[in-house]
């Protein structure tokens, strides 16, 4: 692994609306900090409404009202130069986005131009940001999707000519064909089926280890994150409560959440009932006091209905924030 290409410190993002005199404040994003190397498949995991896209539209510096930083930080390393991401002009997003920064939506309708070819959507996006001709940038898509094991068809194709997997398949192409440093990719296997998650999956791997670039991958999915990510985080109701290697994630979890978000995993050859996390994500534009998992927390004790836990190191490269898990440690024999 590299240096670091993006760090956060403290991050705070809140959707902060009005509406007939009151204001509502949700703590989406909470006290986040984070250091991801270049190089790296980093995943990022929990449950709906965790916080996850909400923290990757903070990373990738595309927000706007409600959502706003009211504290913290968010840096790149890109090019031996120090980027301030919460304060970019958007001139500065344009220059970044694409060429050094690129992102992956959950959707690929949401990207291709339904009335455009597939080739067309390539020309207009690389011209956009490279002075090339037609002939150039027809060569240059042609070249880079028959590496990436798609057919020649494709080209000439309108995406609703596509099935779901293919369109996936091109959307990352379109996304990393400028062989960006850093790449964003919000749920790109959802709504597709097992057989065709694992060549979408293989893809992003492919891309990622050919161009040596950064992968940040948002997933509810802990099997995607076992077959793509160095290290996961964990986040629990906009906050990090578990950080580390993901074999170490998936062999030895120590935060409670992260133990149910393992053992819910399907076993092929298992047949008992999987266990499931009791209760419901809290509210968060009125979340607990103390550790916010308490309320659904099976070991949960006075101290984590009052305060808020701290982020305290329990292996190599590995973090939690749990009350419980610094008493186990504290109770250690010292070697």
């Amino acid at each position: 692994m590299g240096q670091p290409i993006i760090q956060t410190e403290n991050l705070k993002a809140y959707y902060i609306t009005q509406a007939y005199g009151v204001e509502r404040t949700v703590q989406a994003v909470d006290d986040i900090s984070i250091s991801i190397n270049a190089g790296e498949v980093y995943g990022i995991a929990g449950e709906s409404g965790c916080g996850k896209s909400t923290l990757l539209k903070v990373l990738l510096g595309s927000y706007e009202p409600p959502l706003t930083v009211v504290d913290g930080s968010v840096t790149y390393h890109l090019d031996d130069q120090t980027i301030d991401a919460v304060n970019l002009t958007p001139e500065e997003k344009r220059s970044l986005r694409w060429k050094d920064i690129s992102y992956i939506p959950q959707g690929s309708m949401h990207v291709l131009n339904p009335v455009r070819k597939i080739r067309d959507t390539f020309h207009d996006f690389i011209s956009a940001h490279r002075n090339v001709t037609r002939k150039e940038s027809m060569k240059m898509t042609s070249s880079y999707l028959r590496d990436l094991g798609l057919p020649d068809k494709v080209m000439g194709s309108y995406p609703h000519q596509l099935s779901g997997g293919m369109r996936q398949r091109v959307t990352i192409a379109l996304a990393t064909i400028l062989w960006p440093k850093l790449i964003f990719a919000d749920e790109p296997t959802t709504a597709l089926d097992v057989i065709v998650q694992r060549g979408v999956i293989q893809m992003l791997k492919e891309v990622q280890q050919r161009e040596g670039s950064t992968l940040i991958l948002i997933t509810h999915d802990i099997g995607v994150h076992a077959n793509l990510a160095d290290r996961i985080a964990v986040l629990y109701a906009g906050k990090l409560v578990e950080e580390a290697p993901t074999r170490t994630i998936i062999n030895e979890p120590k935060h409670p959440y992260t133990k149910f978000l393992i053992e819910s995993l399907p076993s092929l050859d298992g047949r008992e009932e999987r266990s499931s996390i009791p209760g419901r994500p809290p509210a968060l534009d009125h979340p607990p006091s103390g550790c916010r998992f308490h309320e659904r927390c099976p070991l949960a004790k006075d101290i984590c209905l009052t305060i808020d836990p701290e982020m305290i190191s329990v292996g190599p490269n590995h973090r939690t924030a749990c009350h419980v898990v610094a008493e186990e440690l504290s109770h250690e024999p010292a070697i």
